[in-house]
């Protein structure tokens, strides 16, 4: 039986009064997120001593300016490049007969200027070999089956590396944006095993980065993620922490029922910027204080800004050496902004790359399909799980 709506009609009523009840507390507590930031009173140094002495249990950004910053869109060059990769994966169904998973990458290429071209591209690989399926601690031992966040995180290493192949095929002396949707931060990652971790940054995605920023010697190119909607608050704690009565915050210690911060309570960054910034406009630079960047990324520490284009408020991260060229750091805010326009609030690049890597509930089943009747001319026993078969046949 399906969802029934007219059981659920109440209940979605009653959240939609609560969200009401509660606008003008929020309201409350936003205006004070602003004065706060906006606050001559704001030591910066003093501040940046104060975030990294504190004992949070929250992340807190690393400040690098004044909170209130903000930086007017910069002009597009006469020629440049944007080019995107996205993917999607079919994952290990323990209830089909063989053990394997499906990673499609998009990739876009979109050239403006005096000679405009685009070049779509998808590119399935697929992984069986066992080690594909595990990550494998060295010395043995200790084993993870790639499936689920795991292969997400795969997947995401992928993007990257596919991105840092297309860059390579750059013309010299040419200006362009290599976009990622989402983060550039594996945040996944924290949840598994040590060994994990260092297979997949050291050997996968720090690579991709290193290639990358190599590339800038003969030309301008940089790297940006792109997080359309964020639920971040990483400035906002910064707020919290400037608000703090005591010289070293310490979470434990002072706060195990209330905390005098509490008035920020609720308010994400995207809510603060979205008050402070023009269209077009992009924040401060703020650096990422994620264990796992400054545990592995090496040199590769990730910085963030906050950029308006028409309704929205994304979060743009890139990595160090874009953060430190000025040339770079507007061609990021310029293109990505331009992006935006050409796409009605989104990049179109990003949104081509999915086009390109999206797989659907008819292709995942297509897929098995393959799979299980290339094993059946083969004479390889395809037995699956009775709840899969159950799935695809009608009862009643």
């Amino acid at each position: 039986m399906s969802l029934d709506l007219t059981k659920v009609a109440a209940q979605v009523g009653a959240l939609i009064a609560g969200l009401k009840n509660n606008r003008a507390a929020r309201e409350q507590r936003l205006r004070y997120a602003l004065d706060t930031l906006s606050g001559s009173a704001i030591d910066l140094a003093a501040l940046k001593k104060k975030i990294s002495a504190g004992k949070t249990t929250w992340l807190v950004a690393e400040v690098t300016e004044a909170l209130d910053t903000r930086y007017p869109l910069p002009a597009l060059p006469p020629d440049f490049t944007v080019f995107a990769t996205d993917g999607s994966h079919i994952d290990v169904d323990r209830h089909r007969a063989a053990r394997c998973y499906l990673i499609n990458i998009g990739a876009v290429t979109l050239t403006y200027g005096s000679r405009p071209d685009a070049a779509l591209s998808s590119h399935p690989y697929l992984y069986s070999d066992d080690k594909d399926m595990v990550v494998k601690a060295p010395g043995g031992g200790r084993e993870q089956i790639v499936e689920g966040a795991l292969l997400g995180a795969k997947r995401s290493i992928e993007e990257c590396l596919k991105l840092a192949e297309l860059a390579a095929a750059l013309p010299k002396d040419s200006a362009a944006l290599a976009m990622l949707d989402g983060t550039l931060i594996l945040w996944g990652l924290e949840a598994y095993p040590e060994f994990v971790g260092d297979m997949f940054v050291r050997d996968g995605l720090v690579p991709a980065l290193n290639s990358m920023k190599k590339l800038n010697r003969d030309r301008r190119l940089a790297l940006a993620s792109y997080i359309s909607f964020p639920r971040s608050t990483d400035v906002v704690n910064v707020l919290r922490v400037a608000t703090c009565p005591h010289d070293v915050p310490d979470c434990d210690k002072y706060c195990s029922e209330s905390r005098e911060c509490d008035g920020l309570s609720g308010v994400r960054d995207r809510d603060i910027f979205e008050n402070l910034l023009s269209d077009g406009e992009r924040s401060a630079l703020f650096i990422s204080p994620s264990k796992i960047v400054k545990e592995r990324y090496g040199e590769h520490k990730i910085y963030f800004f906050y950029l308006k284009a028409g309704d929205e408020i994304a979060r743009v991260e890139i990595p160090h050496w874009v953060a430190d060229s000025a040339e770079l750091l507007e061609l990021t805010h310029s293109l990505a902004f331009d992006q935006c326009r050409r796409g009605g609030g989104y990049p179109v690049a990003l949104s081509e790359a999915h086009e390109q890597a999206v797989v659907t509930g008819t292709d995942r089943e297509n897929f098995w399909e393959l799979v299980e009747s290339g094993l059946i001319e083969e004479k390889i026993p395809t037995s699956g799980s009775a709840k899969s078969l159950s799935k695809r046949t009608r009862w009643v």
